[in-house]
Formats: C-alpha cells, sequence, structure tokens
C-alpha cells in the first residue's frame, strides 16, 4: 500500500505541476470524465459533461474544416501551375504547326486531360491544307461553337460539364471513352469567325459545373491572343 501510495503522489505532484498535459491529451480526459460519470451515477445530469461532448464535435468539425480548406488551397495552387505552364508552352512555338502540336502533344500531359481540341468555325467545308496539321484542329460549319457550348443553356465563357453522347462532333470518332469535359468559348477579334478549346477527361468528375472557372478564363484569354498572331 506505501508502493501505491507513493506512486499516487507522485502522479498528483507531476499533474499540479503540469495540468496542462492532462487537459490537451483527449483520451486521459475522456477517462477522466467516464470516471467522474460513474461516481455521480446515471440520475444526476451532468452539464459539464454535456458541454464537453458538445464542445468536441464542434472541434472535430472545425479540424476537419481546417483539413479540408488546406487540401482546397493546395488544389487550387497544383491548378494554377498546371495552367501557368500550359500558357508558357503555348509561347514557345515558332509556326503554327508546332503550336497545333503542342495543343495535340503537351496540353495532355501538362494538364493530365485525355484529350485537347482547337474548334475553329470556317465557311469552307474543308481545306486540303489542313490535312497535314494532325489531330488537333477540328473544322466546323459557323455557329457550331454556340451551339454546342450552350446545348439549349444561357451562354457562358466556359463550359464545364459531363458529356452526354456528343463528345464524338468536337474529339473525334473515337470519343467513346470521354466522360466530362471543358470547353473554352474563343473570340478572335472582330470581323472573325469564333473558335473553342476543349479539353477531354475519362473521369466523370474531373470537370463539373460547380468547379471554379478561373483558371480556364485565364487560359482562354491567352489562348486567344496566341491565336491572333497566327490568324493575323
Amino acid at each position: 500500500m506505501s508502493e501505491q501510495a507513493a506512486m499516487a503522489e507522485d502522479i498528483r505532484t507531476r499533474i499540479l505541476q503540469e495540468p496542462d498535459v492532462i487537459l490537451e491529451d483527449p483520451d486521459v480526459m475522456r477517462a477522466l470524465i467516464a470516471a467522474n460519470d460513474r461516481a455521480v451515477g446515471g440520475n444526476v445530469v451532468d452539464l459539464r459533461g454535456v458541454a464537453m461532448d458538445r464542445l468536441e464535435a464542434r472541434l472535430q468539425r472545425l479540424e476537419e474544416t481546417h483539413r479540408l480548406v488546406i487540401a482546397a488551397a493546395y488544389e487550387n495552387l497544383a491548378g494554377m501551375t498546371q495552367v501557368h505552364r500550359a500558357v508558357l508552352a503555348l509561347l514557345e512555338p515558332l509556326n503554327f504547326e508546332d503550336f497545333l502540336r503542342c495543343i495535340e502533344v503537351d496540353l495532355p500531359q501538362i494538364l493530365r486531360v485525355g484529350r485537347v481540341r482547337l474548334v475553329l468555325e470556317s465557311h469552307e467545308a474543308a481545306d486540303p491544307a489542313l490535312d497535314k496539321v494532325g489531330g488537333a484542329l477540328t473544322v466546323v460549319r459557323p455557329g457550331f461553337v454556340a451551339d454546342y457550348m450552350t446545348q439549349g443553356r444561357s451562354p457562358e465563357r466556359v463550359i464545364l460539364r459531363r458529356t452526354d453522347g456528343n463528345a464524338k462532333l468536337v474529339f473525334g470518332g473515337d470519343a467513346d471513352w470521354v466522360r466530362s469535359e471543358a470547353c473554352l468559348y474563343l473570340d478572335f477579334g472582330e470581323g472573325r469567325l469564333p473558335g473553342m478549346l476543349s479539353f477531354a477527361s475519362d473521369s466523370a468528375t474531373q470537370f463539373a459545373p460547380k468547379q471554379g472557372t478561373d483558371l480556364l478564363d485565364f487560359m482562354g484569354g491567352a489562348f486567344e491572343r496566341s491565336m491572333r498572331r497566327w490568324l493575323g
């Protein structure tokens, strides 16, 4: 008994010297509260215990919110870095063929998407000069871009959505794998037909309507300015 008494006295002394150690340990606090509840009995309402439970639940919610905010910040930073790299890649080519090759090869790798297509409206049904530019470019009739992007909805500069079977019109006949897409409306200036820059993903959640579009809007503006030098 003397040994137990000495141990108890030692523990008591340490607790009195460093009470914060107990208060900051949630497992110890739960054990103390549970012991107090057993000592008080089930017929007595312990308001302090109820308050502690509520505070603990609130703290857990705050910690979860904190984790979500940090995760969103990291995701936004990663997205910003990707878009900046993509814009720099688009400024690198010295001729139009290399520019289109950048769209077809480099942008999907940088942005981690399945395919990127530049859609240009034209009054010509087909231009043989475009045969050599590869699969980066899709030429369509005037009015196609607005019809494809809106699909009966209000017009927006950036559209994020799941695909509904129309992806082949932009991404080619082998685009059965496309599950979501991002469409950027391109304004090339007065007197020129508009265009569209489209990104395809095999994930149904990569592009969703509730996601932010600021970075893609910025990329669309940079792409327009880059395209004007080739169109001019």
